[in-house]
């Protein structure tokens, strides 16, 4: 089978590469181990965060890291036999996120993530399922006056800096957006920009209809298979051997499969995180994603219910789940907002593939003709995926690009 391109990996990132490319006229194959949406993509908040222009950093504040290093907080877990292998990774991730080096990535990131609602609502508005996406912003909760007066202060400065904007929440207001919280509330800030979707994996799904119907191709394969032979790459799938001019890896966490191999020693690392769904109690409504941000957790209204998701967990990509912030959580998230019976059999894990820059690598591969990447998305894999994939089918298509790729080139490293 030929093809123009080959993409590999069909999350959120790898489906809107192929959907952008197949809209420029390129043939382009879409392959996976799994359906389309199953793995990271499945699992996220489901927020599009126009806000998050500063890539989540490594703590600073020595009384989080005190906190962190004694591992029983709901925010950050840590595997401590991943440590070792971990530490260099954590060690640049660290240096990266001290407040000068942080602000000046996220005058380089600001760019992608400027255009993240708009380019979603392009794809959704042609893919018929602008009825996944709600935009109502979400509210970051706050318990705390010192917390409430320095998140307001860092959201002005963000709004002054990079055109963010937000509501300042009092604790009356926080209750008349969602009269179902625990009213002990001190405040909080809405931010109004972002937008959120109801069900990500469906989301996902409804862009490869899209991809589909223009005539691109979804097979299941392993992608390391994936090898050069002539001027072309070749894969093999569950329908063949499939070659392209052109290959993209956009695997996730997934990614170092191809790059290592190929010879690529780009630090890569994974932050796991699981999600549960609750059924309400009562008549009991969820308006919008809320974080309780001195708790370290996040409820958000989806299809199947009340999704509780959790943040870090540093650990080997595939050791076995230890679901032990959901765990701590729970208790905490019942108090906040009236949640039933588990809904989920089980909870749900996925790996965040992350650089120590925070910034994904998107671009040619440095020294393969023909060889894209597009991965390294961290925490934003859902909020950048379409405008990540309109980059891409631009670079690769030779058109003007919607940014300045340059930031997120693969030699930065």
């Amino acid at each position: 089978m030929r093809a123009d391109a080959i993409v590999l990996g069909a999350g959120i990132v790898g489906v809107c590469v192929a959907l952008h490319l197949q809209k420029r006229g390129r043939s382009v194959v879409l392959m996976d181990r799994r359906e389309p949406g199953f793995e990271t993509s499945f699992g996220n908040a489901g927020l599009i965060q126009r806000e998050g222009v500063f890539p989540y950093g490594f703590p600073h504040d020595f009384g989080a890291l005190f906190r962190y290093a004694l591992n029983n907080t709901t925010d950050a877990h840590y595997h401590l036999s991943a440590l070792p292998r971990l530490a260099p990774f954590l060690w640049k991730y660290w240096l990266h996120s001290r407040p000068q080096k942080h602000a000046a990535i996220a005058r380089q990131y600001a760019p992608l993530i400027e255009r993240c609602v708009v380019e979603h609502k392009a794809l959704a508005t042609e893919a018929g399922c602008m009825d996944l996406i709600r935009e109502r912003g979400w509210i970051k909760l706050l318990r705390t006056r010192k917390e409430l007066d320095a998140r307001l202060a860092e959201a002005e400065a963000w709004r002054r800096e990079f055109g963010v904007n937000f509501a300042a929440l009092d604790a009356r207001g926080v209750a008349e957006k969602e009269p179902f919280l625990d009213h002990s509330l001190l405040g909080g800030i809405h931010w109004t920009d972002p937008a959120s979707v109801i069900d990500p994996q469906a989301l996902t799904a409804a862009y490869v209809a899209l991809f589909e119907s223009l005539g691109g191709r979804t097979l299941t394969g392993d992608a390391r298979t994936l090898d050069a032979s002539g001027r072309d790459w070749t894969v093999h799938t569950a329908e063949g051997t499939v070659s392209a001019g052109e290959a993209v890896v956009a695997l996730g966490s997934w990614s170092d499969l191809i790059t290592v191999k190929l010879g690529y020693a780009i630090p890569l690392a994974v932050k796991r995180g699981y999600h549960m769904h609750y059924a309400p109690k009562g008549n009991a409504v969820l308006n919008h994603t809320v974080l309780d941000a001195e708790r370290g957790y996040l409820l958000a209204p989806m299809r199947r219910g009340v999704r509780l998701t959790t943040g870090a967990e540093f650990a080997h990509r595939d050791a076995p789940k230890t679901p032990v912030q959901l765990a701590r959580a729970e208790p905490v998230a019942r108090t906040l907002f009236p949640l039933g019976e588990r809904v989920d059999s089980e909870p749900w894990m996925g790996t965040r593939p992350c650089t120590p820059d925070m910034m994904p690598i998107i671009g040619p591969a440095p020294r393969h003709a023909g060889l894209w990447f597009a991965f390294g998305h961290a925490h934003h894999g859902l909020t950048l995926g379409p405008v990540t994939g309109r980059l891409v089918a631009e670079m690769m298509t030779g058109a003007d690009t919607v940014v300045d790729p340059r930031p997120y080139r693969a030699d930065r490293f």
